[in-house]
């Protein structure tokens, strides 16, 4: 059989099996080793199907992403999520919209102990909701605001999509966290800019609240110096260069235990049930990687990644049409997979083709993240919408659905930006490198 051939009907196989429910990585192995047994033999297979996981489960450059599942999981036990919500109000909640714009800030915060973007909308989704909607504030906007608010997860550094980015890629973790700075603080912006005009326009959906005493404000904001601590720690240990990503992911560990610890947040059951969260947020991302890794070594061996690449240059095509092309599949695949998914399943075709048009990959991994996070938000599923839904079934989903369309306008804004002008994000690599 031809190899091109081969290849398609792999993908078609591929996609077949994700539609019958196999898990996403098993589909990619399955498909992956069956379609290199028919180039070069099931014996090499067979080696691969035992070599590649060996080597994911030694890279210890994967293994960041267990720890910074676990500090999340810790530091949403621990209330931290809580306290950087109350220091974001006092500060902003006086404000006409200034309860969204506080979700919009204490999700970036959260972030930045977190690195995802499903554990930031569902934490929110808990602790932002009933504030909001006891101030008078319009479901839409409440559920709007935590839904964008959520993406931010998976921006803000660390996050878990740009290490598995980063392994998948050959590319600096730190790198990634450096660049994905600027498009950080521009989602941040942008949102609350979404915020704001969506108040102005409409009035009645984001109602002032009582501005805190002075000394209520200083108490809450004192509250948060545990996010404080944590999120400088973490970060500071890795911009500083005085930790590796791995071991400022492990102090941050132990930093988020202790204080759950201290709050008498961890019980048995709590502490079994974190654990389970972040042992099966792992053990998903594991097996995607396994199978993304063999599904690769399939693509490349039919030729069909060199066959794409060339293919578009044939076409004559602008560079920039073919990159707006792909984020208009990333959304399309974002509104109906994980982002993890999203990003594993076409890693193998997108990166030859973004290499072979000569872009960077450090800034083509930020956009890979952006874009997956509005798919997150986008028609006709959108994952952080339906876990709003589910966990507050009194909102309609077509509420949530207006009240995300301020901030998807926000996002593809961003992501314009950031195509059109790729200083912004590889402006802070070049500095600090």
């Amino acid at each position: 059989m031809d190899p091109l051939i081969l290849a398609l009907l792999g993908c078609c196989a591929m996609m077949l099996l994700i539609v019958l429910h196999v898990p996403i990585g098993i589909s990619m192995a399955l498909v992956g080793m069956t379609g290199f047994a028919q180039v070069v033999g099931w014996g090499p297979a067979l080696s691969l199907m035992a070599s590649e996981p060996a080597s994911a489960m030694g890279s210890l450059d994967l293994a960041v992403i267990p720890l910074f599942m676990l500090m999340g999981s810790l530091a949403a036990a621990s209330g931290l999520a809580t306290d950087v919500y109350d220091m974001a109000g006092a500060l902003f909640g006086h404000r006409r919209g200034g309860l969204a714009t506080t979700t919009v800030l204490a999700s970036a915060g959260f972030g930045a102990i977190c690195g995802s973007g499903v554990a930031t909308t569902a934490t929110f989704g808990r602790v932002a909701m009933p504030e909001m909607l006891s101030r008078g504030y319009h479901p839409s906007l409440a559920s709007g605001a935590i839904a964008a608010g959520g993406t931010l997860g998976i921006i803000v550094p660390p996050s878990a999509m740009m290490i598995l980015y980063s392994v998948l890629t050959e590319q600096s973790v730190l790198s990634l966290f450096t660049a994905a700075i600027i498009p950080a603080l521009l989602a941040v912006v942008f949102y609350a800019i979404a915020v704001q005009i969506t108040a102005i326009r409409h009035p009645d959906h984001a109602p002032r609240s009582d501005k805190m005493p002075l000394r209520d404000r200083l108490a809450a904001i004192g509250r948060a110096w545990g996010v404080i601590l944590l999120a400088v720690v973490v970060l500071g240990g890795i911009y500083s260069g005085i930790f590796t990503v791995n071991e400022a992911a492990a102090i941050g560990v132990v930093i988020a235990f202790i204080f759950a610890l201290l709050r008498r947040r961890l019980s048995r059951a709590t502490f079994l049930r974190v654990m389970a969260e972040a042992s099966g947020s792992t053990a998903m991302i594991y097996i995607m990687v396994f199978g993304a890794t063999i599904f690769s070594y399939f693509i490349s061996v039919t030729g069909g990644a060199s066959f794409l690449v060339g293919a578009i240059s044939g076409a004559g095509l602008h560079p920039l049409v073919v990159i707006f092309g792909i984020l208009l599949l990333y959304i399309l695949l974002g509104a109906f997979f994980d982002e993890v998914a999203a990003m594993v399943i076409t890693l193998p075709f997108v990166i030859p083709v973004i290499q072979g048009m000569g872009y960077d990959l450090v800034w083509w991994g930020i956009i890979n993240v952006v874009v997956i996070g509005i798919g997150m938000i986008s028609p006709p599923i959108g994952i952080n919408v339906m876990l709003l839904n589910s966990m507050h079934r009194d909102i309609p989903i077509t509420t949530i659905y207006r009240g995300i369309v301020p901030f998807l306008i926000a996002d593809l804004v961003r992501l314009t930006v950031l195509v059109l002008f790729p200083s912004l994000t590889l402006w802070l690599p070049s500095v600090l490198g």
